[in-house]
Formats: C-alpha cells, sequence, structure tokens
C-alpha cells in the first residue's frame, strides 16, 4: 500500500511539474514582427491579408501565396500585389501551424475583412515600448554596452532630412553608480 502511495505521489508531482513548465514557457516574438503588423499580439505565427488572400509567415519572414494551385514562399510579394499598402490593409493573426492549408475557410470567414484600410494600429506607429524592439521603429533602441554595473542604450529618437539624432541613456546600477562610473569587469 505504501508502495503505490508513493508511486502515485511522484507520477502526481511529475505531472504537475510538467504542466507547470509548459505554462511558463510562453513563446514571445514581438521583436520578429513587421513594422506593418498589428499592435496588441505577443505572439504571431502567421498573418493572413484577405485584401490579397496571402499569409505572411512571421518567423520565416516570407510571404504565402497561391500559384498556379500551388503554394509559394517568397520574401516580396507577387509582382501583381506590388501596389498594395502592408500598412492599410488588415491583418488577421494566426498561431497554428500551415494555416494556408485552411484557406478555403479563411477566405470565406475573413471576407469581411477586405477592404477595411487603417482600421488596425500598425506596429510602426505605436507609443507601446514593447515595441521599440522591432528594428525600424521610430523609437527602436539599441543596447551599446553592458556590464553587471551598468547598462548604456542608444536611443533614436528623432529623424530630420535623413539624420538621426541619437540619445544616450544610462541606468544606475544597483551598487550605486551612475552615468559611466560602473566598474568594467
Amino acid at each position: 500500500m505504501k508502495k503505490l502511495l508513493l508511486a502515485l505521489t511522484v507520477a502526481f508531482v511529475a505531472f504537475t511539474a510538467n504542466s507547470s513548465q509548459a505554462q511558463i514557457s510562453i513563446n514571445f516574438n514581438v521583436g520578429s514582427q513587421p513594422l506593418w503588423g498589428p499592435v496588441g499580439y505577443d505572439r504571431a505565427d502567421y498573418y493572413y491579408l484577405p485584401d490579397i488572400q496571402t499569409y505572411y509567415s512571421v518567423p520565416k519572414r516570407q510571404y504565402v501565396y497561391l500559384n498556379d494551385g500551388r503554394w509559394l514562399f517568397s520574401t516580396n510579394l507577387p509582382s501583381r500585389y506590388s501596389g498594395y499598402n502592408l500598412y492599410n490593409g488588415y491583418k488577421v493573426v494566426m498561431n497554428s501551424p500551415r494555416p494556408y492549408l485552411y484557406f478555403n475557410d479563411h477566405k470565406v470567414k475573413y471576407a469581411k475583412y477586405k477592404g477595411l484600410k487603417a482600421k488596425q494600429k500598425s506596429i510602426k506607429y505605436s507609443n507601446d515600448s514593447k515595441y521599440y524592439i522591432v528594428k525600424g521603429h521610430p523609437k527602436h533602441a539599441k543596447k551599446s554596452y553592458s556590464s553587471n554595473n551598468q547598462v548604456r542604450t542608444i536611443k533614436t529618437s528623432s529623424v530630420k532630412n535623413g539624420n538621426v539624432k541619437a540619445h544616450s541613456n544610462s541606468k544606475k546600477s544597483s551598487d550605486g553608480h551612475g552615468k559611466g562610473k560602473g566598474k568594467k569587469h
């Protein structure tokens, strides 16, 4: 009886440890999303673009579209969509593998979003600081120096006539050293 109780306890602990670990490992890919992606999503595997019936793979940074009955992957939109404005078109976020395999369903389900212009705010125009990590964002911050005592960032905050003004910000370390006074290790 004791062995059975011990075995059940070990199994229960192992099960709860695995499920709590699974809950902790949530995937965030804000920094991988394109500037024209919609705000409000910490994770996006694909976008479906109803206007042009095309998908965009965020991790692969490729468009997925039908051509003669076959799905093609490309870093560029096909020439037939050269005038399409990615910032204005509606994007449906999809977090499932190979959503293009369900294209016939998506084409019907998301037809109501066709032609909706500027109804979604794009990452590029967001003032939410979580999007500042996206390369090309007007407030994109780059880490330029890091040690245990000090972190400096270069923040591009304004652009005039193609010239970028950079501002340096230093964070005070926990040992009380301020700007530029931390020890190098």
